[in-house]
């Protein structure tokens, strides 16, 4: 197989707890180093071989539609738009159905896992794999809530606030959108993790990278990326 060429970003949060230092923003557009936060997101992308990104948008979706229009560097961008409020899992199942390829990518707008997406596509088809989750190995899992793996799977999940090391969901995915069963979740608006992930048994495999990942969902990471991310990522 090769490359994955097709990714969804998940682009439509309110970005409350962020409210605080982004104002009048949607969360993907948060400024970081001079440049919106979904540039970042695009480029990782675009430098993982995806040529076409369906982008997720609800919340003051004329602004992500204005700030990134129909092409970034060379690769095309479409907007599936949010009526109302689908939650992640509903916001998946929405974008997959104006998806062409077997296998799409899906990440968040306001989180990133930098240079992975090429080795979790050769370990997604490796395995024969109908969904697969990229997990990393954290010093505490605390603010994400840990997920357990075992022998290449995810075989559960912890609740928040469990102090100390483990692994997180990066909120990194690729679905083939034939085999996942996302499609036929029976619900107008659902989590993709609490209610697709967690209701089992489902065949999940879990790559393990120690690639680097920021969330800028709350004001201190947010704050943190502004030193970081610009050193780490393309430009």
């Amino acid at each position: 197989m090769g490359p994955i060429k097709e990714a969804i970003v998940l682009a439509g949060g309110f970005g409350t707890r962020l409210k605080s230092v982004v104002k009048d923003l949607p969360k993907p557009l948060a400024e970081v180093s001079g440049r919106p936060f979904l540039h970042y997101v695009l480029d990782n992308l675009r430098e993982g071989g995806i040529e076409k990104a369906l982008l997720s948008v609800g919340y003051m979706h004329n602004r992500v539609i204005d700030a990134i229009g129909t092409e970034f560097k060379g690769m095309e961008i479409d907007y599936v738009i949010e009526d109302t409020p689908l939650g992640t899992g509903g916001a998946i199942r929405e974008a997959l159905k104006f998806a062409v390829s077997k296998d799409v990518v899906v990440v968040n707008g306001d989180s990133i896992l930098l240079g992975a997406l090429g080795p979790m596509s050769w370990f997604h088809h490796e395995e024969m794999a109908a969904l697969t989750i990229a997990v990393k190995l954290v010093p505490d899992a605390a603010r994400y809530g840990s997920v357990a793996v075992n022998g290449g799977r995810l075989s559960g999940f912890a609740e928040k606030d469990n102090k100390g090391p483990g692994y997180i969901n990066t909120g990194v995915y690729i679905i083939d959108r034939r085999r996942a069963g996302v499609m036929d979740v029976q619900l107008d608006s659902f989590s993709f993790e609490r209610d697709f992930l967690m209701k089992g048994p489902r065949d999940v495999f879990a790559y393990a990278t120690d690639a680097y990942f920021i969330d800028i969902g709350v004001p201190e990471d947010y704050l943190r990326a502004q030193d970081e991310l610009v050193l780490k990522c393309c430009n």
